[in-house]
């Protein structure tokens, strides 16, 4: 018997196997009146994504110049890999795409206008789709899911690879259903917990207090007659490169390890902490790596993605538990993450997104959310998704999930980045964030490698004096500062002062000039 024929416990289904190609038809015969379809992938931060049949739609499109005449709507957690969405992204096959994504076709795509993005908090982006907003004059449902899989249990039920995102609702909403079983990859089995919520006013209670219980079953409940076609794939994930920790990363996690230090001594946080909530980049990847240097023991995770520095984390014995809903690792962070699979399989549990990112869950919990905005301002709004507050990047992910919820609402990033033609030509504090994903109301505690900003009980203009202080960089204090009290006497200590007319003077000085630093250009 095949490794496949192993994976399928269900043998009913085994008369579904067919090849990637042969399932062509199936995206032909549902789009037959030229309807743009609805199609949910499995997958979560290029990892747990489909492969092998996204693939053979993108060469048969190629193959039959069909770029741009059959296009498809793209709802998956997160991103996935390269060779999938940002191909399609390439040969024009992408009308919409919800929440995240990652790669330079799909972004070009979005702010050319061709893919129409929308973005959304995680946790509610699989709640809606449950509820059928996002496709609501076509039914509500998906026209077809295409699903990677460890396995099917004997019940026809889909056990999952190496993330679980949004698949239980893709799955439930889903009219016809694709499975990829990756044989190539040991299965994941058992290492899932899935929740499936029901609908308001009598939505059940997520019975988490504690984040190491299970609370639902190791697979995705499947109505097995709607699989239409299993495939098998030996493909590995596209993983996210591993981002390494440069010295302002290492400063801003340090401010950050000895903040902590100083809440335990005050009594605000216990020794052991609480559960933490880290985002994804070097940043979040230094603040891990000196928790797993420092004094703190007996930590708890609780999180989106499980990144490479997690591992030696683990490994520490700092770390007892992680929650997630994806490994997001390198090629080398899966690498271990196999050689010491049996250790970590007790370490790690991977929840749906609506779970892991769950407002509920997080305040019952206390976590301390832990993320990277492109920039704040001096009254602390956070811009985390529209450079210049028009062009997209990514999306704003989980992160407002968090950082709305937390116990601890920390955003940290460096206080400058280069420009072209200016070392200093991009302040990470300005006076005004053109874009504001993430409130004043949202956040606790600012960061860069300049210092630590606590706001807690800071009224507006004692915050932006406290910010300007502790975080800005010494290129643009002074300005700050001075637009500061500029503002206050032109709007006689108004609120929130602002003089409208200069607010987005640095955006502008950016974009027409490679530099934030109008002033210099006098000079």
């Amino acid at each position: 018997m095949s490794e496949l024929e192993n994976r399928i416990r269900d043998k009913s289904l085994l008369s579904k196997v067919m090849k990637p190609e042969d399932t062509i038809k199936f995206f032909e015969q549902a789009g037959a009146g030229r309807r743009v379809l609805n199609l949910g992938w499995s997958g979560f931060t290029p990892v747990g994504y489909p492969k092998v049949v996204p693939i053979a739609l993108a060469d048969y499109v190629e193959k039959n110049g069909l770029q741009g005449k059959w296009k498809f709507n793209l709802f998956i957690g997160a991103s996935v890999g390269a060779e999938t969405e940002d191909r399609w992204a390439a040969l024009d096959m992408i009308d919409r795409r919800w929440p995240y994504q990652t790669g330079k076709n799909i972004q070009k795509g979005i702010n050319s206008g061709k893919i129409r993005m929308g973005d959304k908090h995680l946790s509610m982006f699989a709640q809606d789709l449950f509820y059928g907003f996002y496709t609501k004059d076509d039914g509500g449902g998906l026209d077809i899911a295409i699903i990677e899989a460890s396995a099917i249990t004997e019940d026809g039920n889909i056990v999952l690879t190496g993330s679980v995102g949004a698949s239980p609702e893709i799955i439930a909403k889903a009219d016809k259903i694709i499975v990829e079983i990756n044989t190539g990859l040991p299965s994941f089995e058992g290492m899932h917990d899935i929740f499936v919520t029901d609908l308001p006013p009598y939505r059940k209670i997520i019975p988490i207090t504690d984040l190491r219980q299970r609370i639902g079953t190791p697979w995705c409940p499947t109505d097995k007659s709607k699989i239409i076609a299993i495939v098998e794939s030996t493909l590995p994930d596209n993983g996210r490169a591993l981002r390494g920790t440069d010295d302002v990363s290492q400063a801003i996690a340090d401010h950050i390890v000895d903040f902590f230090m100083t809440e335990v001594k005050a009594g605000r946080l216990p020794k052991n902490l609480l559960p933490l909530q880290s985002g994804v980049g070097s940043i979040a990847n230094a603040v891990v790596g000196g928790l797993t240097k420092s004094p703190f023991e007996n930590l708890f995770v609780y999180t989106e993605v499980l990144q490479d520095t997690f591992l030696p984390f683990l490994d520490s014995g700092k770390c007892k538990y992680i929650n997630c809903t994806s490994l997001s690792l390198s090629n080398e962070g899966f690498k271990e993450w196999w050689e010491k699979f049996d250790k970590y399989k007790e370490m790690v549990l991977m929840r749906p997104q609506q779970i892991s990112n769950n407002p509920e869950v997080i305040r019952r919990l206390g976590v301390i959310g832990m993320n990277t905005p492109v920039e704040f301002d001096i009254y602390a709004h956070a811009n985390s998704t529209c450079v210049g507050g028009t062009r997209m990047l990514n999306g704003i992910g989980g992160s407002g999930d968090f950082e709305r919820n937390a116990y601890l609402s920390i955003m940290h990033c460096p206080s400058v980045r280069p420009s072209k033609t200016d070392e200093f030509g991009i302040s990470g504090v300005v006076p005004k964030a053109p874009h504001v994903d993430h409130t004043e109301h949202d956040i606790d505690v600012l960061v860069t490698e300049q210092g630590l900003a606590d706001l807690r009980g800071l009224a507006p203009k004692d915050r932006a004096r406290e910010i300007i202080k502790k975080c800005a960089h010494p290129a643009y204090k002074d300005y700050l500062m001075d637009y500061l009290e500029r503002a206050e006497k032109a709007t006689g200590y108004a609120h929130e002062p602002h003089i409208l007319s200069e607010a987005y003077k640095m955006h502008i000085s950016l974009e027409e000039n490679g530099t934030m630093r109008f002033w210099e250009l006098k000079k």
